[in-house]
């Protein structure tokens, strides 16, 4: 018998719209983050895709003044990526 695969939440990959959308920031805001180097990433054929776990460290820190709610949203509406 097969075990189910456990999957950790917060190594789930989401790309750079999918942020924008559900933790209502701008794309703006997400670049700068990159580019000072607040949020870690990858980045595959011009896309940036980032953690769970990232987003919700950028939450705690209140880098993002976004709700848990909203993250939570996203958690249950991303789809599927591994960059």
């Amino acid at each position: 018998m097969e075990r189910p695969v456990i999957e950790n939440e917060d190594e789930r990959w989401v790309d750079s719209q999918e942020v924008c959308r559900f933790l209502k920031i701008s794309e703006r805001t997400l670049q700068r983050m990159r580019s000072d180097g607040k949020i870690t990433h990858s980045s595959l054929c011009g896309k940036y895709y980032y953690k769970i776990g990232e987003l919700k460290k950028l939450l705690r820190e209140r880098l993002i003044k976004s709700t848990d709610e909203c993250l939570k949203e996203l958690i249950t509406h991303q789809k599927p990526h591994k960059p």
